[in-house]
């Protein structure tokens, strides 16, 4: 039942101080200087974390402190307050009663009687998380400032209307100007006349909301007057009410890329030039030729059936074997040629066992005579990107070396396997052969018209255009080899997926 005592002046003033101390986590302490006895208030033994009968003396609170620069602390100005007369309001860190560190803010004042302090009465409020929170954000904020400072990257915070606020070392250094420098141009003063207006939509679109972000190419002039190329990424920082704040760059150097890019590409220009040149050249030397030993064919032909007493000269046949090899050297050169401007070649999948059951089969006759023995290792479903005459062609060239260039009075003896990686099926021949001084020939195996053994049928022409095959269709070959011991091919195909 309600009394009329309980809504009295009195208890709504300690019902008011109850809410304080239970919503703002300040409790209340006081300390009587006559009896040297001190009380806490329930809320100010929730902070210390210990039982609401818990009864401290003076000594037990002070321990409660950090001991160092906290306790210290405390102490001197409790002392001060009694001594001096002089309030107190500082933060400092206690060990609770279940031995947590927490920040507390510790108010004290004196009560005065005859110039004597006969109490000091105070507040004691926790603060823990309210401070722990204000040194991680200052932690943050001082990593993000070294960071802002050692960036190897340009880096600069502009104001709304694009005047410097800040600038890091990196954009100095880009630059050539020193920070002071910088802050008495604007954003526009530096930027190249051509690339003044370029960003200028995205900056208006970042201040009305519509973007937060902005990337792109952008020109600036330095302080020696000289044209910096850059990748300009722009944001913009909010407040708590979404209202824009600043702008913050990131403007990093790609002055000697585009330089770079511009050598390369001249390069390329000039390297394609030379090339077509090279191929015209190649296509008007084939093309005479082959005329100059048609000519000379027929030019043979018409002596041998008007003055067939000639063919008796041991000058003619010579001659008929000069213009016989000139014939072979145009058919040589057009090939290469043919395969050297063909763009864009139509590759296929091409199951790779299937093709080498083709080209086994092509020279069935010559593997029976010369006994050679083929030991094959292909997994039937392995398929390779390739154009299937190229593919036969490097086939059977590398086949018909390896019986062509085996030991003297030895069968040869081939062995044929795969391998993968990401990109390709590495295709290993293994001849067992005469092997190759790669340390003598290595530069020029793959020359056109280079020979390394002394054999009635060796042109020095099979491996240059089984290179130029297998790089046309994006492949490349690789080899090792030693003398009298064989010779591996690594002939590396592009996967068909």
């Amino acid at each position: 039942m309600y009394t009329p005592e309980e809504n009295t002046p009195q208890n709504n003033k300690v019902s008011l101080l109850n809410f304080i101390e239970k919503h703002a986590a300040i409790g209340t302490w006081e300390f009587n200087t006559k009896l040297e006895k001190i009380t806490w208030s329930s809320q100010t033994k929730k902070i210390h974390e210990v039982p609401l009968d818990y009864e401290p003396n003076i000594e037990l609170a002070l321990s409660f402190y950090k001991n160092g620069d906290n306790l210290n602390k405390i102490t001197k100005v409790f002392t001060d307050c009694i001594e001096k007369h002089e309030d107190y309001d500082i933060e400092v860190q206690i060990v609770t009663a279940t031995g947590k560190d927490k920040w507390v803010r510790a108010i004290g004042t004196a009560i005065i009687e005859n110039n004597e302090c006969i109490k000091v009465q105070g507040l004691f409020q926790d603060i823990d998380k309210k401070t722990k929170d204000a040194y991680a954000l200052a932690f943050k904020e001082q990593q993000l400032r070294k960071t802002f400072e050692t960036a190897l990257i340009g880096m600069a915070i502009l104001d709304l209307e694009g005047n410097w606020i800040d600038v890091n070392k990196s954009l100095c250094q880009t630059f050539g100007y020193t920070k002071d420098e910088f802050r008495s141009h604007s954003f526009k003063d530096i930027t190249h006349p051509e690339d003044f207006r370029k960003g200028q939509r995205a900056m208006i679109d970042m201040l009305n909301g519509k973007l937060d972000h902005h990337e792109t190419e952008k020109r600036y002039i330095n302080k020696k007057g000289e044209i910096i190329w850059t990748q300009l990424f722009t944001s913009i920082v909010r407040d708590s009410n979404n209202q824009p704040q600043h702008f913050v760059a990131q403007i990093n150097d790609l002055t000697e890329i585009k330089k770079s890019t511009e050598k390369v590409s001249q390069l390329l220009v000039t390297t394609e030039d030379q090339n077509k040149r090279l191929l015209n050249f190649a296509h008007i030397v084939s093309h005479n030729l082959r005329s100059h030993y048609g000519n000379l064919d027929m030019l043979l032909d018409i002596v041998k059936m008007d003055l067939p007493e000639t063919t008796e000269n041991e000058l003619f046949p010579l001659i008929e074997q000069a213009v016989s090899n000139l014939g072979d050297t145009v058919v040589h050169l057009n090939e290469v040629a043919a395969i050297n401007i063909q763009k864009d070649l139509k590759t296929e999948p091409l199951n790779l066992l299937d093709s080498f059951n083709k080209a086994m089969s092509s020279i069935s006759a010559l593997i029976l005579d010369s006994k050679t023995s083929v030991s094959i290792a292909i997994e039937p479903d392995i398929h390779v990107k390739g154009v299937p005459a190229y593919l036969d062609s490097v086939l059977l060239n590398f086949l018909t070396n390896a019986i062509k260039y085996k030991k003297p009075n030895e069968p040869a003896k081939i062995e044929i396997k795969t391998s993968a990686n990401t990109d390709f099926i590495i295709l290993e021949i293994t001849d067992h052969g005469q092997g190759i001084d790669l340390k003598k020939y290595g530069d020029k195996l793959f020359g056109m018209y280079k020979t390394f053994h002394q054999h009635e049928d060796s042109t020095g022409i099979g491996l240059f255009i089984t290179k130029n095959q297998v790089e046309a269709i994006g492949g490349k070959i690789e080899v090792k080899s030693k003398v009298n011991e064989g010779t591996t091919f690594y002939i590396h195909l592009k996967k068909h997926d």
